[in-house]
């Protein structure tokens, strides 16, 4: 395990994650209800003046958690950027340690780093349950390391005015008191249809599907992640150009197979039809081949108009 070391010098912020910047940032494309809360807290974010008035500040910490690939890294970034700050995506391989009080050591220094930046910093734990876990019972000294780390913890967040963002995977696993910690607790489900349609239309591009295909494809891929879909698409595309280089056979049914061989559901999300039934299921029959980057380009196209209500525009501001 990574750890670091009290040397008496404020470590570099890149010690204990990566640093990522607004211009980096994607849009998410997101339910109605995330994006409603997503759209409630940067408003709130933005009156900061006038909840001040009435008494009140604006919250300032959020624990994304839900399923695997779906799409919690990715909002924190994009909420980074529309603040304007680069966020600092800490790793918990950097705070982890495995002598005793090392952990909650550099949780310290973690906070005073990002304190000590003369521009704020959006901090974002990824994968937070493997440090804030629920306390654990007795007196061993694994218990009572783990405990001391959650008190740290808990008093830097108390202490910390910045923005801290959290993503879990297990939410139920996070200690009661750091979940008490956040003031916004959002669960960001996999994607319905809507949803799972404009994934699919942003990950193919340069690539268009028709939008029968498109509906097709994402009813198809029902309880699918956005990690699912990008990687299907991506894989396609991968197909496209690697292929004829390999002199493999490209035709639908073959490059489909190829993909499905090599792209696989995360087991807690179970398997969407397309990968039950495979090249059997109706979604590849509807699936254009060869791809093209018009729909002027396919045969008979119609009802093609793309729906961008789901993407929240990348903006900074108010």
């Amino acid at each position: 395990m990574f750890s670091i070391v009290d040397t008496g010098r404020v470590p570099k912020l890149t010690e204990f994650g990566e640093l990522l910047y607004p211009e980096q940032a994607s849009e998410p494309i997101l339910s109605k209800t995330v994006r409603s809360a997503l759209t409630e807290w940067l408003t709130e974010i933005w009156a900061a003046d006038e909840l001040a008035a009435v008494g009140l500040t604006a919250r300032k910490r959020a624990l994304f958690h839900g399923l695997p690939g779906t799409g919690k890294t990715t909002l924190a970034h994009h909420l980074s950027a529309r603040l304007g700050l680069p966020m600092l995506m800490v790793r918990p391989e950097r705070i982890q340690a495995m002598y005793m009080g090392a952990s909650a050591q550099a949780i310290g220094r973690l906070f005073d780093a990002v304190k000590a930046q003369p521009e704020p910093v959006f901090l974002f734990f990824d994968e937070f349950d493997s440090l804030a876990a629920k306390r654990l019972q007795g007196s061993s000294t694994s218990a009572l390391d783990h405990n001391h780390t959650i008190n740290t913890m808990l008093a830097a967040f108390d202490r910390f005015d910045g923005f801290v963002v959290a993503a879990t995977n297990l939410g139920d696993g996070i200690d009661p008191a750091i979940w008490r910690r956040f003031e916004i607790q959002i669960e960001l489900a996999v994607p319905g249809d809507h949803e799972r349609r404009r994934i699919l239309e942003r990950y193919f591009a340069p690539f268009v599907l028709p939008e029968t295909a498109l509906a097709g494809l994402a009813t198809a891929m029902e309880t699918a992640s956005p990690a699912l879909m990008r990687s299907f698409a991506e894989h396609i595309k991968r197909q496209v150009v690697v292929g004829p280089k390999a002199g493999w056979t490209m035709d639908r049914r073959a490059v489909v197979e190829r993909v499905l061989a090599t792209v696989q559901p995360h087991p807690d999300l179970g398997k969407p039809r397309l990968w039950s039934l495979g090249t059997e299921d109706k979604a590849v029959a509807q699936f254009p081949w060869p791809l093209e980057r018009s729909l002027d380009a396919y045969p008979a196209a119609s009802g093609n108009t793309p729906d961008r209500g789901a993407v929240v525009p990348l903006r900074r501001g108010g």
